[in-house]
């Protein structure tokens, strides 16, 4: 019993660092549902981005008492950069395209990518609307994406996606076995955009980007870069390259 609730005091620190973000939900029902889902798997922050305060009423219906806390203390913001500028690691959910369509990561795959990093770093789990799902521009913010399988219908309801995604992690938490490894702390959103800008001014000026659509090459360099989960000072020193070869290109 002892063990059990160190184990269980243990999960509740690192998953004191993760929060559930829903990107423009159509339905404050989801989010009631989606506050009980994070909070029967020790989730304890929900943040929304709209640009209207959904009815809490109709929250509450799907949230029963027991997660109102978290719908009471639901973080609202306008834009999807705010939202997540806090976070170090930003996971969105993507529904899988056709049969044939590779699946990079699966929920129980990012349980244990992302177990390392909880002790030092904010991850925010991304979901988009009901009715489209999170664009290529919402996950141009997401380092990892994470599919759900299914059988045949290739996506979920957002209530649904939120609870495997939370059991995967909580599962990975609670019952893994610990394996010590060293937990970095990551660059936010916040550093990560900002290096992200000064490199696309960069490579403009060097003609590497395609004038016509840079947004495509940037979308593949960010895909590139995310997966090496840059540290704050592995960020700021790209950054710091790319600004110091702006400031002296402009000097000749």
């Amino acid at each position: 019993m002892d063990r059990e609730k160190a184990v269980t005091g243990d999960a509740s620190l690192l998953l004191a660092n993760v929060a559930i973000v829903l990107m423009e939900p159509k339905y404050p029902e989801n989010i009631g549902a989606a506050a009980r889902c994070a909070m029967n798997f020790g989730i304890p922050r929900l943040v929304v981005v709209l640009n209207n305060e959904p009815d809490r009423e109709k929250m509450l219906k799907l949230a029963t008492h027991n997660a109102a806390h978290l719908v009471d203390g639901m973080e609202v913001y306008a834009d999807l950069p705010r939202a997540l500028s806090s976070f170090s690691c930003v996971v969105g959910t993507t529904a899988r395209q056709g049969r044939k369509r590779f699946i990079e990561n699966t929920p129980r795959i990012i349980g244990e990518k992302l177990r390392p990093f909880l002790k030092k770093n904010r991850v925010a789990l991304l979901f988009g609307p009901e009715n489209r799902g999170l664009t290529n521009e919402d996950l141009t913010y997401c380092q990892l994406t994470v599919t759900i399988p299914t059988a045949e219908l290739s996506s979920l309801n957002l209530a649904q996606a939120v609870a495997v995604l939370c059991y995967e992690l909580y599962y990975g938490i609670v019952y893994a076995d610990r394996d010590g490894k060293f937990s970095p702390k990551l660059a936010s959103t916040r550093e990560l955009e900002g290096m992200y800008e000064h490199v696309e001014q960069f490579l403009l000026r060097i003609g590497f980007l395609k004038t016509r659509d840079p947004d495509y090459w940037m979308r593949n360099i960010r895909k590139l870069l995310g997966r090496y989960q840059l540290r704050a000072k592995e960020a700021r020193i790209i950054r710091g390259f790319c600004r110091q070869f702006l400031w002296y290109d402009k000097q000749d």
